[in-house]
């Protein structure tokens, strides 16, 4: 779908097309070109019209491409990620927006997912200043609301990390382990995500690029320093579910000690005993004990009573139980 923002004469309002004449050194006008799942028709706006080089246009109508930014001799070519964690599924959901900035426009490529540019171009017929600062801080607030996007979707996979870490702590088994593993999938996930941007909107704070003014530099930075955070916590994140999967797998061996020591004594305790009951269970002349043979039972009874009580005592003395 196409979706155009105009500025001229003070006044925003949507067009059908591009109109050629805007993109002229002496044009005053400012746009916004918004392109969701684009057709094939559509896609050759970009080659029609804005004449943007081959590569990158095949890289904004591909499939999923690592962030990057890439300078070309009128406009700048700029990858970013937004992303949806799904708790239920537990994996993050990453849609390519693509942005090609130029002198007075700003061209956007996306899945149609975007929550970030679905809100901005909600408020754009209403606040006639984001398209009055210029394309580069219409940039600047895309992105940034992409980054803020982060932070619920951030808290989510903390509380969850919050509710196995409990878990493991209280020795509950069942599901944990995978539980475990899919959250470590995650932040890798988020890892892979983060980081990548993190250097990518970096550029655009220290810049590099004549089209970055000092003014717009600050506020990137400030988005920069958000990136940084998001992917320092990421790593403690990673370290902390690895601290949780070793707890947890620490309780599962020392339960399991536990129980092999019970059963060892239950064995060790048997063993006379299962010895005493086969020599008075064979079919031989046994030494018969004071009171006749109607007492055997009870002496053999007896015996083991006894040899369990030392045996149990013995155990306890030397703290095997």
């Amino acid at each position: 779908m196409l979706t155009i923002y105009v500025r001229r004469n003070a006044e925003i309002a949507q067009a059908s097309q591009v109109d050629p004449a805007w993109l002229d050194q002496a044009s005053d006008v400012t746009f916004w070109v918004d392109l969701a799942s684009p057709t094939p028709e559509e896609g050759r706006l970009l080659s029609d019209v804005f004449h943007f080089h081959p590569l990158s246009i095949e890289d904004a109508l591909g499939a999923i491409h690592h962030p990057k930014v890439e300078s070309y001799s009128s406009y700048l070519y700029l990858i970013l990620h937004g992303i949806d964690f799904k708790e239920q599924e537990h994996w993050f959901a990453t849609h390519d927006v693509d942005f090609f900035l130029g002198r007075n426009y700003l061209v956007t490529i996306h899945d149609g997912h975007s929550r970030s540019i679905a809100k901005l171009k909600g408020m754009c017929d209403q606040h006639e200043r984001l398209l009055a600062e210029g394309p580069v801080a219409l940039l600047h607030r895309i992105i940034d609301s992409m980054v803020d996007n982060y932070r619920p979707e951030i808290e989510s996979l903390e509380t969850h990390m919050n509710t196995l870490e409990d878990a493991a702590i209280l020795g509950r088994s069942g599901d944990l382990v995978r539980d475990i593993l899919t959250l470590k999938r995650d932040l890798a996930a988020l890892r892979r995500i983060v980081i990548p941007q993190r250097d990518a909107v970096g550029r655009l704070a220290r810049r590099e690029f004549p089209m970055i003014g000092d003014e717009m530099a600050y506020r990137f930075r400030d988005v920069y320093d958000q990136l940084v955070r998001l992917s320092d916590e990421a790593s403690l994140f990673q370290d902390r579910i690895t601290g949780i999967l070793d707890a947890h797998l620490s309780s599962i061996s020392n339960r399991l000690n536990t129980v092999m020591k019970v059963l060892t004594v239950m064995s060790t305790i048997f063993l006379p005993l299962t010895v005493l009951t086969g020599m008075w269970g064979m079919n031989v002349p046994l030494p018969v004990f004071p009171g006749g043979e109607a007492s055997q039972f009870w002496w053999v009874v007896g015996m083991m009573a006894a040899i369990s009580g030392v045996m149990l005592t013995y155990f306890r003395r030397n703290g095997w139980l």
